[in-house]
């Protein structure tokens, strides 16, 4: 679970940069977007290696 504290109530829009940024980094964004639609187990198998290749 991502949280992001607040120490300045004036600052909401830093903290929502912050919590995006965390979201990208731990993929979640990615994930919600690939749950959105069922894939077939043999295409999770081809896009989790195109995604591998890609980053590598």
């Amino acid at each position: 679970m991502i949280e992001v504290k607040i120490q300045d109530p004036h600052s909401f829009e830093k903290a929502m940069k912050i919590f995006k940024r965390a979201c990208q980094k731990d993929g979640f964004m990615m994930e919600l977007k690939e749950r959105r639609f069922y894939s077939k187990p043999s295409e999770k198998k081809r896009h989790k290696g195109k995604r591998q290749k890609k980053y590598f």
